[in-house]
């Protein structure tokens, strides 16, 4: 028979247990994942350092993701590219501060959020593409999961449903709804990546503006405002898109 000083240690070996799997849940465990990621970057998230981030044991966030960690990447991309729950998120939070803002005055209208999207067409893209944008700038260190997985997820499809049902409204057809999609992705994914490198680390060996490069040298004190070009952009593809865009 076990001491009763046995017994006490026997329990106390147990308790972290239940105590780690208190308080989790898959969205807490992503957005820790992805404070790690902005941080400090892809290569330093584990499942060691996320745990303790999140004061658990590694095995807790197993429990939420028992294929380890390329699954958490797979839900990591898609919650990243979420851009409808991204929105849904802030439309609460606003509505919340409507209804702290106008107590007493009748508080926010609630049935707002179940009606239709009556936007015209390139209204909707032109939304969609501002807040893609910004989630993947919010997170750029989290880029690298993108490029290699499938656009397959609800998240993805829920983005695709959008743009090819706004330019199916905009008088395309089958394969030009298609192409008008992946050029838009592209453009909004381009131009994140421009972005992205331009605030990165300086080459070792920069080349010299000298007569090789006589258009760049000529433009090299004009900066780049990647928040109007991006604007300005988007709508130039949307009339390029769209005959009479």
């Amino acid at each position: 028979m076990r001491s009763h000083g046995a017994a006490l240690l026997g329990r106390s070996k147990v308790a972290p247990v239940s105590r780690n799997n208190a308080g989790l849940s898959t969205d807490r465990i992503i957005v820790e994942a992805l404070r790690i990621i902005d941080g400090q970057g892809l290569r330093r998230l584990t499942m060691r350092r996320l745990g303790d981030a999140m004061e658990v044991e590694a095995m807790a966030v197993y429990h939420h993701f028992p294929l380890g960690k390329e699954q958490l990447f797979e839900a990591i991309a898609e919650y990243v590219t979420d851009v409808h729950r991204a929105r849904t998120a802030e439309e609460e939070a606003d509505a919340a501060l409507g209804e702290e803002d106008g107590a007493g005055q009748g508080g926010a209208d609630t049935g707002a959020e179940d009606a239709a999207d009556e936007r015209t067409w390139d209204e909707r893209l032109r939304s969609w593409a501002q807040d893609y944008r910004a989630a993947l700038l919010k997170h750029s260190g989290a880029l690298p999961l993108l490029i290699n997985r499938r656009p397959d997820t609800e998240a993805a499809v829920r983005s695709l449903e959008l743009q090819y049902a706004a330019f199916s409204e905009a008088g395309l057809e089958g394969q030009d709804v298609v192409n008008a999609a992946a050029a838009l992705e592209s453009y909004v994914t381009g131009a994140v990546v421009h972005e992205v490198r331009a605030g990165g680390l300086e080459s070792p060996h920069p080349a010299r503006l000298d007569g090789r490069f006589p258009t760049v040298t000529g433009l090299r004190h004009t900066a780049l405002d990647h928040e109007q070009a991006f604007t300005e952009g988007l709508e130039r593809l949307l009339k390029g898109l769209v005959p009479g865009g």
